[in-house]
């Protein structure tokens, strides 16, 4: 069964399309994205990025998990937000036309997903269409910050993540499993799973998660009548795990978990995961010839062996996880585009005050 929605031509053969890739950008010394003459630099070498991910994502469409189309479904949600909100600015208008081209191509290739998607695991693609559905994802408009007394005084001393009992309730949340339950009611394991204190790594990342979800989903009564102060805590401790991988240089078994509380917790209106410091350092992560995210390109492994790693690294075990064999990760490559569009989101959703005309060189030429 051949996809019924072909590749523009340009795009017909991945291969060819990767040959004719710019270079990745480096971001060195970027502006503050306190000006439009800023953001526009900062705008378009994060637009590079998402589109050679994005090709990235053609080339191992065969091999997607659901967490792959999870995040690059944020991204194309967010990516058409921000260029409806550049459409009618002149000064934004070629990095519009940058973002409506990449918005297309995604949802082509989304749509494409369902196939294999299908083909691997269909019982687990019915229990979370819903994921992958544009109109599930609501996009933040009130924006918050941490606030540092919610961080937690001990931690659980082994923090395990238990995939099969965070999708369990995931799915009762949804109320997609087999018995066909209402949305939003859960079990006694799942109230108090999901809302234990002391939690950290992907244990806490999931728990925001799951209340993140439940927003979408709009649940409002019973655990969820007070959503918002478990988020909160949640995302003050996860901003609290983020400093610590940046204070010890980002240890490569980090940086999936860094960006996934920067895609969730941004996702959930904190703006202050969105630091100019860690857009730069997330883009410099990006492998240059295969264009996805994961384990460091051989010459950045040097590198990243010499700075000091945290003492506790935290592992993920989920059975669903894609790793490639060039060494990207589905989950890390997804996670990390959806983070990178929040950063343009956030951008878009709070313009500077003062207007700049900015010179014609500013927005760098599409990879497509």
């Amino acid at each position: 069964m051949a996809p019924d929605h072909p590749l523009p031509p340009c795009q017909a053969t991945c291969r060819n399309c990767l040959l004719v890739l710019a270079p990745p950008l480096r971001l060195s010394f970027l502006p503050q994205p306190d000006s439009t003459r800023g953001r526009i630099t900062i705008t378009g070498a994060v637009l590079s990025a998402l589109e050679r991910a994005t090709l990235f994502l053609q080339k191992m469409l065969p091999g997607i998990n659901l967490d792959g189309a999870v995040g690059f479904q944020v991204m194309e949600v967010q990516l058409r937000s921000v260029q409806d909100k550049w459409t009618p600015d002149p000064q934004l208008r070629p990095l519009s036309l940058r973002a409506r081209q990449l918005v297309n191509n995604l949802s082509i290739l989304l749509h494409r997903s369902i196939f294999y998607l299908k083909r691997s695991d269909l019982v687990y693609l019915r229990e979370f269409l819903t994921s992958i559905q544009p109109r599930f994802w609501k996009l933040p408009h009130i924006w918050t910050q941490t606030n540092a007394s919610l961080v937690y005084p001990w931690l659980e001393p082994q923090d395990s993540f238990p995939a099969d009992s965070s999708d369990a309730c995931l799915v009762q949340l949804l109320g997609t499993g087999k018995d066909s339950s209402q949305p939003c009611r859960l079990s006694h394991f799942c109230r108090t799973f999901m809302t234990k204190p002391g939690h950290s790594g992907y244990s806490l990342s999931h728990q925001l998660f799951f209340f993140l979800w439940a927003k979408m989903k709009g649940c409002t009564k019973g655990l969820f009548h007070q959503s918002q102060h478990s988020i909160s805590v949640f995302c003050t401790n996860m901003m609290e795990r983020n400093q610590k991988a940046e204070a010890t240089g980002y240890a490569h078994p980090t940086q999936d978990l860094f960006m996934e509380n920067v895609m969730f917790c941004g996702m959930a209106g904190f703006s202050d995961f969105y630091k100019a410091q860690w857009l730069e350092t997330t883009v410099s992560w990006q492998r240059p010839q295969e264009s996805g995210f994961g384990k460091p390109a051989p010459k950045d492994e040097e590198l990243v062996a010499t700075r000091p790693h945290p003492q506790h690294i935290l592992r993920r075990v989920r059975s669903r996880e894609k790793l490639f064999a060039d060494g990207c990760s589905c989950h890390n490559t997804a996670t990390t585009v959806a983070a990178l569009v929040g950063f343009l989101y956030f951008l878009a959703e709070n313009p500077p005050a003062n207007r700049e005309q900015p010179p014609s060189t500013l927005s760098p030429q599409s990879d497509y």
